[in-house]
């Protein structure tokens, strides 16, 4: 995810403190992920210094100043630019799992166990996520939805897997 696209149209709806863009990018895609002050303030910096944003007004209190940050047209015509860029598609074509499973069968441990494991690891999540959007609001039930069809393939791709361990085994061991 790109914070500082995010950031940006988070600002088009008006200028924020770092603190409410925080609170508001939190609020909207940071349930699992929450933003640090300090990733705020410095994606705020860059952005400045590009001249995506400016200050909008800086107020004094009983602690720092606080500045108030608006998107630039520079910074709207981004985020715009941003949006209607597809985003590459994972091929997962070298994948972590699928490196764990070839090193295990060439240095001789059980890859059948390594994929039970994983499809142990995998459902467990998947019940967890399955609870979280029954439980959640139209924004968690999607991003969920995403998660579980992700984690579906995995477990298609773990029964192929299994089913051709054999075939595997005898590719990638040396004669």
């Amino acid at each position: 995810m790109s914070i500082g696209h995010t950031l940006l149209g988070l600002l088009e709806s008006g200028p924020r403190h770092g603190y409410d863009l925080k609170r508001a990018f939190d609020e909207k895609f940071g349930h699992d992920k929450p933003l640090h002050y300090g990733q705020v303030y410095s994606t705020m910096s860059r952005l400045l210094k590009n001249g995506l944003v400016e200050v909008d007004g800086i107020e004094a209190g009983g602690g720092p100043e606080r500045k108030r940050y608006a998107i630039t047209e520079a910074g709207v015509t981004d985020v715009q630019r941003w949006l209607a860029t597809p985003e590459k598609p994972e091929p997962y074509l070298q994948s972590t799992l699928y490196t764990k499973v070839v090193l295990a069968l060439l240095t001789g441990r059980d890859a059948a166990e390594l994929l039970d494991v994983q499809r142990a690891e995998h459902l467990r999540l998947m019940r967890i996520l399955t609870d979280r959007k029954r439980k959640g609001d139209l924004a968690d039930q999607l991003i969920c939805d995403h998660a579980l069809f992700h984690l579906e393939a995995d477990l298609r791709w773990l029964e192929l897997a299994a089913a051709r361990l054999g075939r595997l085994a005898q590719e990638v061991r040396p004669a």
